[in-house]
């Protein structure tokens, strides 16, 4: 499909594309896409993060006067970046003051992997990045069990279906973020086992089961962030 309209007649079940794509195409094939919440990388142990994140509204973002990674929590409008200070941040008039950011201590990752859950597994996965440099590779059996360690005391934070990037820092295994399985690539994983969790995670909303139901993607969503996200 090379626009965002819906042609007449058309029908289908799931979809892989980018967050604004989904939002505009999704409600129309009655298709559910599932994603992280908004807060869930703040909300984790800092024993699975390594670093303070902290949720907030861009508006209050503006007022940082520190380096700190900053990004959109579920897509890209905020570009990711290590910003000197807030003031460096898109202004009211580009952006919402009320558009949520995750706000996060700089860290460098040695090595990054990308695991594929599904229902509280890593179904598949593999290496993507090292020293900030794309690397693709065979998923290590260190990042398969950090992810295991993860979803054991997190998963039920998480849709039955999702992507989450992990990786070492200073030797230490650290969740890097969670992007919906229907808007990430594969990279050197196993490409029938990654179709198996973005079926999952972006298909009719009519079999949503009862725990996916609260990870279904709002079109558009920009709510604030309320305080106990933070």
């Amino acid at each position: 499909m090379p626009t965002f309209d819906v042609p007449s007649g058309l029908r289908a079940d799931h979809l892989h594309a980018g967050p604004s794509f989904a939002d505009a195409v999704a409600p129309r094939l009655g298709i559910a896409p599932l994603e992280a919440p908004l807060g869930w990388l703040a909300d984790l142990p800092r024993a699975f993060t390594q670093r303070e994140i902290v949720i907030m509204s861009i508006e209050e973002a503006y007022a940082l006067r520190r380096p700190a990674f900053i990004k959109s929590p579920n897509d890209k409008s905020i570009r990711a970046l290590v910003y000197p200070d807030g003031s460096r941040l898109p202004g009211p008039d580009a952006v919402d003051p009320q558009t949520p950011v995750l706000v996060s201590d700089v860290v460098t990752f040695d090595a990054e992997y990308r695991l594929h859950i599904l229902e509280k597994t890593v179904h598949a996965g593999s290496q993507y990045a090292e020293n900030g440099q794309l690397k693709l590779g065979p998923l290590s059996t260190s990042a398969s069990r950090f992810g295991a360690d993860l979803l054991a005391e997190c998963g039920h934070t998480l849709p039955t279906a999702i992507v989450v990037d992990v990786g070492t820092t200073d030797g230490r295994w650290a969740v890097i973020e969670a992007n919906a399985a229907w808007a990430s690539g594969h990279y050197a994983a196993n490409t029938d086992h990654v179709l198996d969790v973005v079926l999952r995670a972006a298909g009719p909303a009519a079999d949503v089961a009862a725990h996916d139901r609260p990870f279904i993607r709002v079109p558009g969503s920009s709510a604030t962030p309320s305080a106990g996200d933070t």
